[in-house]
C-alpha cells in the first residue's frame, strides 16, 4: 500500500515525443513539461525523441502529455508505446515523388549552366509546384501552426514561410501577366526545391540517427524469447518471462542462454562478446556463472537461474545504455538556450532584410526572395542534433566494447580527466591471493597459527581469508569454533576463539594495539620486499596485545594492468595508487607497473580524502576500484569507474562501469570520451558555422534559396555523419596482451 511519501517522492517518467524538428522544438517540449505542477527537471532528447521528467508519482502520466500536445505535438509514456505499424510505402517515397515533381521545375536552371535555352510553361510550373507544397510539404504548415498558436518558433515555421512566401510570389506574377506572351521569372523551383531538400535531409537525418541506436537494438536482440525449462524431471519451452528464480534452465549447444544463473551441470565456453566486450569464449563449468543473452558454444548445461526479466546483467546494462543516451549533457543546456530565442531572431532578421533591399532597390521580388533564403538557411536542426547523437554514437559504441556509461555528464566530464587513483586487489591485481608464508611466534606452531586465523576468517568473504580458508581445507586441520566475531573495517578482524581474544589484520592495526613484532619484524621485512601482503595474528589480554605470528599473502599482477598504465601516460593522465597495503607491498606493485605515486596503509575514508586532495591539487580525477570499501572514493572523485567483478554498491556509485576485469577499458573509456566530445565540438563548430556564414550571405543576396536548402540540409546530415564515425572506434583492449604473466606480487588489505 502506497503511502503520502511514496507518492511524493520524485520518480522519473520517460514519454516518446513525436512531431520534433529541431532544438527550438526541443526547448518548447521542456517548457511545457516544466509547467506541469510537481514537476522539478525535464530533459529533452532530440536524437532519441524521448524526454525524461522528474515529478512525484501523484502526478499523472496523462497530464505530461497533454502539456506535450497543448505545446504542438505527441506523446506516450515509452513503457506503453506500442512498435510502429508496417508501413506499406518505403519512408523514402516522399522524396522521390517531390524529387520527381520538382526535377522539371529545376532543369531549365541546370540547363543554362550549359548553355541549352528552354523555359517550362508557368502554368505547368504550378501544376508541378501545387502537390509538393500543399501536399508533401504539409507537413511544414501543420507543425509551423502548431509552434505558432504556442507562441514559438521552429524549422517548420521558417520553411513553410519562406517557401510559402516564394511559391504565392510567383502564384500572383502568373496571374498578373496571364495572356502575356512574355512571361517573368517564376521562383515555383525554389519552394519546391526547398521542400524536397529539407524533405531528404530529414529522411537521411532519421536514417542516421536509427544508426546511432544500433546498440541498443544489437543488446535487445541478444534477449531469447523461450527457455527450456525442467520440471519435475520433464524439460518443457517455456516463454522467458515465466520462468522462475531457482528454475533449472537447459541450454543446448549454439543455444543463447536465456537467464542469469549458475552452471550446475556440464562444461562449455560461453562467447560474452556482445556483453561484456570479451573477443574470445571463456570457458564455463559446474559453480561458474552465465549472463543471459551470451551464446553457449559447444556442451549442454543446466543453470540454476539467479535473475529474470529486469534484475538480468542484460537488462540492467539496456536501461543503462537507454539512460545515457536519453540524458542531456550539460554543454547541450547551452545550445538549448541560445536555440530558445534563435527563430525569433531569425524572423527579425528576414523581415529586416526585405524591408532593407525594399527600400534600396524597390524591387519587391528580389526583397521577397532574399528573405526567403534567410528563413531557409537558419534552420537550427543541426545545433539540435550535434551533441545527443555524438552521445547515441559514443555511449552506443563503448557499451559493444564492454564499457557502460551512466550517463551523458560521466561521459562529458571523462575527457578532461587528468588524473585516474587506482585500487589495487581485483583492480590492478586478479584479487586471488594465496597464502605463501606462514611464520608463529615462539610458542606456537603453523598449524595452530593456521587454525586461529582460519577461525577467526571462515564467516569472511574477504580474499585473504579465502586463501587461508583453502590452506586449511588442503591440509585438513580441524578449525575451532569462533565467538563474537566482527569485521574491523579496513583493518582487520577480531573474534574469541578458545577463550581468548584475537585480532587478525594489517600492519596499521597492530601499531594501533601497540603490539611489537619482535623477532618476527625482519622476515615481515624481508616478505615486504618481496611485494608480500602481511597479516598479524594477535591476542589481546587484559589490555596489553602479545604476538601470535604472521601470514604472508602473494597475488598476480594483472597481465594487462602495465599497458593499462602505460596507455594512460601515452594520454598524458597521472596515475595514483591508493590501496589498505602496506607500504613495502604497494611499491613493489607501483615499480612493476610504472605508477607515478602510491598511497598505502589506507582506511576507505583515506582513500576519499585523498581523492578530494587531487581535486583540490586542479586534478580531474577518475577512481577505479571495485570493492565495497572503494565506494565513498568513487563518489568522491568526479568519475567513478567501476568492475563488474567487483560489487554491486561500487557498480551503484560509479558513473562508468566496465564489463570485464581488464584495467586497460579505463583508458579507453577515457579515450572514447575525448574522441565523443570532440565529435559535440565539432558538430556545433559547423553547425554554428552554417547558420553564422549563411544568414549574412542569404541577406545580402548571395545565396539563392535553392543553394539555402540544400545548405541546411546538408549541416544535419552532415553533422550527424561526423558523429557516425565514431562507431569505427577500436579500443587498445581490443587486443591481447602477449606479455607473460609476471611474477605473483602481493594483494591489498583494503
Amino acid at each position: 500500500m502506497s503511502s503520502n511519501a511514496d507518492l511524493l517522492a520524485p520518480h522519473g517518467v520517460r514519454l516518446q515525443v513525436a512531431g520534433m524538428t529541431c532544438a527550438s522544438c526541443v526547448a518548447r517540449v521542456e517548457k511545457a513539461l516544466l509547467k506541469v505542477p510537481g514537476v522539478s527537471s525535464a530533459s529533452v532528447n532530440l536524437a532519441t525523441e524521448q524526454a525524461v521528467v522528474q515529478a512525484p508519482a501523484s502526478v499523472p502520466v496523462a497530464a505530461l502529455t497533454a502539456a506535450v500536445e497543448k505545446a504542438g505535438y505527441t506523446a506516450q509514456e515509452v513503457q506503453q508505446a506500442r512498435p510502429e505499424p508496417e508501413r506499406r510505402l518505403p519512408e523514402w517515397w516522399p522524396v522521390a515523388l517531390s524529387a520527381v515533381l520538382t526535377l522539371p521545375l529545376v532543369a531549365p536552371m541546370l540547363l543554362q549552366l550549359f548553355g541549352v535555352p528552354w523555359r517550362l510553361d508557368g502554368w505547368l510550373q504550378l501544376t508541378l509546384a501545387t502537390p509538393v507544397q500543399f501536399g508533401l510539404g504539409w507537413r511544414f504548415y501543420r507543425a509551423g501552426w502548431k509552434a505558432l498558436r504556442a507562441r514559438a518558433g521552429n524549422m517548420d515555421l521558417l520553411v513553410a514561410l519562406g517557401t510559402s512566401a516564394a511559391y504565392g510570389m510567383s502564384a500572383y506574377l502568373l496571374w498578373r501577366h496571364a495572356g502575356h506572351e512574355m512571361e517573368p521569372h517564376f521562383y515555383f523551383e525554389a519552394s519546391a526545391a526547398v521542400i524536397t531538400l529539407v524533405l531528404l535531409g530529414k529522411w537521411l537525418e532519421g536514417r542516421a540517427k536509427r544508426q546511432t541506436a544500433d546498440a541498443i537494438r544489437a543488446l535487445n536482440a541478444l534477449r531469447p524469447s523461450t527457455a527450456r525449462v525442467r520440471r519435475d524431471g520433464i524439460e518443457v519451452e517455456l516463454p522467458v518471462e515465466q520462468v522462475r528464480v531457482g528454475d533449472l534452465v537447459v541450454v543446448r549447444p549454439g543455444d543463447r542462454v536465456p537467464v542469469d544463473g549458475e552452471i550446475t551441470e556440464g562444461r562449455t565456453h560461453i562467447d560474452e562478446s556482445l556483453i561484456t566486450g570479451e573477443s574470445l569464449p571463456v570457458a564455463k563449468a559446474v559453480g561458474d556463472t552465465v549472463t543471459g543473452g551470451s551464446i553457449n558454444a559447444e556442451g549442454a548445461l543446466t543453470v540454476r537461474t539467479g535473475a529474470v526479466g529486469a534484475e538480468t546483467t542484460l537488462a540492467r546494462i539496456i536501461r543503462m545504455v537507454e539512460s545515457a543516451q536519453a540524458a542531456k549533457a550539460p554543454i547541450q543546456r547551452i545550445v538549448d538556450r541560445v536555440s530558445a530565442v534563435f527563430v525569433p531572431v531569425v524572423l527579425g532578421i528576414a523581415l529586416l532584410t526585405g524591408l532593407g533591399w525594399l527600400g534600396a532597390s524597390g524591387d519587391w521580388e528580389q526583397a521577397l526572395i532574399n528573405a526567403v533564403a534567410v528563413l531557409v538557411i537558419a534552420c537550427p536542426c543541426a545545433l539540435g542534433l550535434a551533441t545527443p547523437t555524438a552521445i547515441m554514437a559514443g555511449t552506443g559504441v563503448a557499451a559493444r566494447h564492454g564499457i557502460l556509461i551512466k550517463d551523458a555528464e560521466a561521459l562529458e566530464v571523462a575527457h578532461s580527466v587528468s588524473a585516474v587513483a587506482f585500487d589495487k586487489t581485483g583492480t590492478l591485481t586478479e584479487g586471488r591471493p594465496s597464502l605463501v608464508a606462514a611464520e608463529p611466534a615462539a610458542g606456537l606452531t603453523r598449524e595452530e597459527l593456521l587454525c586461529l586465523a582460519a577461525a577467526l576468517q571462515k564467516t569472511s568473504t574477504h580474499p585473504l581469508a579465502l586463501a587461508v580458508l583453502d590452506r586449511v581445507r588442503a591440509e585438513r586441520l580441524a578449525v575451532p569454533p569462533v565467538h563474537e566475531a566482527k569485521a574491523l573495517p579496513g583493518r582487520g578482524l577480531e573474534g574469541v576463539v578458545r577463550g581468548q581474544t584475537l585480532v587478525l589484520g594489517s600492519s596499521r592495526l597492530l601499531h594501533e594495539l601497540g603490539a611489537e613484532a619482535g623477532p618476527l619484524a625482519a622476515e615481515a621485512e624481508r616478505l615486504e620486499g618481496q611485494g608480500r601482503t602481511i597479516s598479524w595474528l594477535v591476542r589481546r589480554d587484559a589490555g596489553q596485545a602479545r604476538m601470535l605470528g604472521l601470514l604472508a599473502f602473494g597475488d598476480t599482477i594483472k597481465v594487462t594492468a602495465r599497458g593499462a598504465v602505460d596507455r594512460l601516460r601515452e594520454l598524458g593522465i597521472r596515475t595514483v595508487m591508493m590501496t589498505g597495503d602496506n607500504r613495502g607491498s604497494a611499491e613493489a606493485v607501483a615499480r612493476a607497473l610504472g605508477i607515478d605515486e602510491v598511497r598505502a596503509e589506507m582506511l576507505p575514508g583515506d582513500k576519499s580524502t585523498a581523492v578530494q586532495a587531487l581535486r583540490q591539487a586542479g586534478h580531474v580525477v577518475a577512481m577505479v576500484g571495485d570493492g565495497l570499501n572503494d565506494a565513498p572514493a568513487l563518489a568522491a572523485a568526479q568519475i567513478g569507474v567501476a568492475l563488474s567483478t567487483g560489487t554491486d554498491v561500487a557498480m551503484e556509485t560509479a558513473g562508468i562501469t566496465l564489463m570485464r576485469g581488464d584495467p586497460r577499458l579505463v583508458a579507453d573509456a577515457l579515450d572514447v570520451s575525448r574522441r565523443t566530445y570532440s565529435k559535440i565540438k565539432q558538430g556545433l563548430f559547423w553547425a554554428f558555422v552554417y547558420n553564422v556564414l549563411g544568414i549574412p550571405l542569404a541577406a545580402f543576396g548571395l545565396l539563392s534559396p535553392v543553394f539555402a536548402g540544400a545548405a541546411m540540409a546538408f549541416s544535419s546530415v552532415s553533422v550527424v555523419a561526423n558523429a557516425l564515425l565514431l562507431r569505427r572506434w577500436q579500443g587498445a583492449a581490443d587486443t591481447r596482451p602477449e606479455s607473460p604473466t609476471p611474477d605473483r606480487l602481493q594483494t591489498d588489505n583494503a
